[in-house]
């Protein structure tokens, strides 16, 4: 079985005269990355890889979040930024089968297509609820039960959890 975690970044700020990609957490983020990370440990959702967008927001969503879950092998991955659920799906069918879990931290709109792209199944709620909105600081954990990376696609995965900062409050 493989296993995907869909993270998005936590609530970032907008500075004046700062960049998209240079965007930092604000408060909120701060607050609901570790909250997240917390959670994953306690359900035992430690990634064997994860793979971080470069941006400025999604690295320090990762700097919160690490801490919670141990040892964690990370590469960062410009190709994630602003990603369409094609570059997505590329990068993951080409992670290394020895991974069992692999943890992907980016940006929406990507993050929600990918999901509903590659989720066929999995309790309805979870997916209206996936569908509806994918908030920050969101993660969505996709199981596929066939096949290796290079095998997943559409309607292969199932939905097996979707938990919200406000699902933690």
């Amino acid at each position: 079985m493989r296993r995907l975690m869909l993270l998005r970044h936590a609530k970032s700020d907008w500075p004046k005269g700062v960049s998209d990609r240079d965007r930092p957490l604000g408060p909120r983020g701060r607050h609901d990355a570790p909250h997240m990370g917390e959670e994953m440990a306690l359900r035992g959702l430690k990634p064997d890889l994860a793979v971080i967008s470069t941006a400025q927001r999604t690295r320090e969503t990762w700097e919160l979040v690490a801490p919670c879950l141990g040892p964690v092998e990370h590469r960062f991955e410009s190709a994630i930024y602003e990603a369409e659920p094609k570059a997505i799906l590329a990068l993951i069918r080409a992670i290394d089968d020895g991974v069992g879990t692999l943890l992907v931290i980016g940006h929406n709109p990507g993050l929600e297509l990918t999901a509903a792209l590659l989720i066929g199944g999995g309790a309805e709620r979870l997916r209206d609820r996936l569908g509806e909105k994918f908030p920050t600081a969101a993660l969505a954990v996709i199981e596929f039960h066939e096949g290796g990376w290079a095998d997943i696609g559409q309607g292969r995965g199932e939905l097996a959890l979707f938990l919200t900062p406000r699902d933690l409050d």
